[in-house]
């Protein structure tokens, strides 16, 4: 008997859980997907992923790679995780990687969506999964902010936090803002990778541009003159979902 690796495509709802990666104490979506391999297989299993989604944050196109044993084909890893997942989280779609496969380090891009929702009364089916403002939103003046920040720049002023030989560089291929209906705004952001809270911390100073509490001058400067902690507030996590990590040539998922 021996192993073989799996690449997976994961959709989780983040309401519940304290982000991705394990802690010591809270429910991750590493932790319930360990525990739900292991009822599968027997044994403990490593789950790495693509990218660690803060707590409340969403995934439609997570992906993560673990070891399984052979004697499990594709699948009943599938089907069988899914048996023992919560229904929270579900596994897609799989396929077998190489060895030497790193789902984080091979990625050659990864897209996160904001869903805001103008409204003056709660919308009990769609506030899990967006964020609701009072005010209308000037979408022209948020759109021109965000093609700002798209190309190579340093986002020092959108990380919550640099660790001491971290580069704040980041490759932003695409910054777009749709206009759903008459009261949904989707923000959609995609670059090589993000640094901590990045995404939500653009949404955040996009929102204050979109509300006329910053001009799109003062957005740009932020690019221009970057500075610890310059952008405001972060947007909060129900908002956003990663909805994509895309590989070069692209993984092909089975159900």
């Amino acid at each position: 008997m021996g192993l073989y690796k799996v690449a997976a495509l994961v959709e989780y709802d983040g309401t519940l859980f304290r982000g991705y990666q394990l802690q010591q104490n809270g429910r991750t979506v590493q932790g319930v997907l360990e525990a739900a391999l292991k009822e599968l297989s027997g044994s403990s299993v490593r789950v790495h992923g693509a990218s660690r989604t803060d707590a409340g944050v969403h995934a439609s196109g997570q992906v993560v790679s673990f070891w399984i044993k052979d004697e499990l084909p594709l699948g009943v890893v599938v089907k069988g995780s899914n048996y023992y997942l919560p229904e929270d989280t579900a596994i897609k779609g799989a396929c077998m990687i190489d060895a030497d496969f790193d789902v984080r380090r091979r990625a050659v891009s990864r897209e996160y969506r904001y869903r805001i929702v103008s409204s003056g009364s709660r919308l009990p089916l769609q506030e899990r999964f967006s964020l609701r403002v009072r005010e209308a939103l000037d979408v022209p003046k948020m759109r021109r902010a965000a093609r700002l920040i798209q190309g190579v720049h340093d986002f020092t002023s959108f990380a919550t936090s640099l660790g001491n030989s971290e580069s704040a560089v980041r490759m932003v291929h695409e910054a777009r803002i749709l206009e759903i209906g008459d009261t949904t705004v989707e923000i959609w952001i995609s670059a090589n990778a993000f640094l901590r809270h990045q995404v939500r911390s653009t949404v955040g100073q996009l929102l204050r541009v979109g509300l006329g509490r910053c001009s799109v001058e003062e957005f740009g400067g932020l690019i221009e003159h970057p500075q610890p902690g310059g952008a405001g507030p972060a947007a909060p996590a129900r908002g956003l979902c990663l909805t994509q990590v895309r590989y070069q040539p692209a993984l092909s998922f089975a159900a």
